[in-house]
């Protein structure tokens, strides 16, 4: 039974020899498994993986080889109707339909329709092509459909085709305690390595304690060292909310290894995309801002900056003055990326988006070019690329 496996993970790239195998059954004759599969996964995965990179591997070929041995899996979600789980009021178009649906003509035109309507309306509407309201096609409103348009009174993004959102959004801090699932980021992470002795003398150096001691007729002579530390700077800069929910828990793990692996870590929050500020706490991120001005005078060139983001937004965020989803930027947010990346020439754009999605998001591509293609994915494989850059 398991020398398909064991061939199996060796098609994967598993690198499993013999010996291991042979390590593993041995275990096995000795009954440390038991009769329990969950048992047997953690002895085959302490037996036949060598390298903590491919811990993951290791577990999509176990769990496609051993599919269906846990009997009693019972598909009901797909009994839900699917009506179910959609809002009542929301409006359904087809592809036809929605082909139909024109902008209103860019950034300027939106936000002049936007101001005639606020002057025009004065009570409430459902339905419909033009006032500001639920469950129709105008630009403006909730719970409807448009291309491009303003997003008012809704509580979360659902076709993300928003240019601004006109609500106070609250989001919460990444968890840098974070555990499961930081194993193979922290591998990745540990090439990003430059080890240097700081500080007090407070450890012992045995080698050198040996070496004096044996010098000077055997009476001990003790050496100390400062600590040994990574002395590399990191500047992580994190999109979070909106689109960014979905992968909250990518990010907390990333950001949870880069706090153990990283001495010299400096982060900050922003959403979508940077402009003049940035922040620490987001409960806090209205009223305690720090100027990305200030960031780039306070955190020196040496620092390797780190952007994470989906880079998913509209396009006019990024090349518009005044595009910011949120509030009315004064310069274009690719002024303000232009600028830190002239302080840190050692960048480079983390997306947790798969990267045949890029292409097809104009807002990706025009991050992309800003960072002079270096946009890599936010997967093993990925930091391993954006190292090498950082190195």
């Amino acid at each position: 039974m398991l020398v398909p496996f064991f061939y199996m993970l060796r098609e994967g790239g598993m690198k499993t020899s013999i010996t291991e195998l042979l390590t593993l059954l041995e275990a096995m004759e000795k009954g440390l498994a038991g009769q329990s599969v969950d048992n047997f996964y953690y002895l085959s995965r302490a037996a036949l993986v060598k390298d903590e990179a491919l811990l993951d591997r290791f577990d999509q070929i176990f769990a496609a080889y051993f599919r269906g041995v846990e009997a009693g899996v019972v598909d009901w979600l797909g009994e839900v109707p699917e009506d179910w789980l959609r809002q009542q009021a929301e409006l359904h178009l087809s592809a036809e339909e929605r082909a139909e649906l024109e902008a209103l003509g860019g950034f300027e035109a939106l936000m002049e329709a936007l101001r005639e309507r606020l002057e025009e309306q004065d009570e409430r509407h459902e339905g419909g092509s033009k006032w500001i309201g639920t469950a129709g096609t105008s630009p403006f409103g909730a719970y409807g459909y448009n291309p491009e348009g303003v997003r008012i009174g809704q509580r979360s993004s659902r076709h993300r085709r928003a240019v601004k959102v006109w609500d106070k959004r609250e989001y919460r801090n990444l968890d840098d305690s974070v555990e499961l699932g930081t194993r193979n980021i922290k591998v990745a992470l540990r090439r990003l390595r430059q080890f240097a002795r700081e500080g007090a003398a407070d450890q012992l150096d045995l080698d050198d304690t040996i070496d004096k001691t044996a010098r000077n007729a055997g009476f001990l002579d003790l050496r100390m060292v400062p600590e040994r530390h990574n002395a590399v700077k990191v500047l992580l800069c994190l999109d979070v909310g909106g689109s960014m929910e979905d992968h909250v828990r990518i990010c907390e793990e990333l950001f949870s290894a880069a706090r153990c692996e990283f001495k010299h870590l400096e982060y900050c929050y922003f959403h979508n995309f940077v402009y003049e500020s940035m922040w620490k706490d987001n409960r806090r991120r209205h009223a305690e801002r720090i100027s990305t001005l200030d960031i780039t005078h306070k955190y020196g060139s040496d620092y390797k900056l780190v952007f994470v983001g989906d880079a998913t937004m509209s396009p006019y965020e990024i090349v518009y003055a005044g595009g910011s989803i949120e509030h009315w930027n004064e310069e274009p947010g690719a002024v303000w990326i232009k600028r830190l990346l002239n302080t840190y020439p050692k960048a480079i754009w983390l997306n947790p988006e798969p990267r045949e999605r890029w292409d097809v998001t104009p807002s990706v591509k025009l991050v992309r070019e800003l960072m002079d293609d270096r946009m890599y994915p936010l997967t093993i494989a990925g930091l391993d690329e954006g190292i090498k850059v950082l190195r």
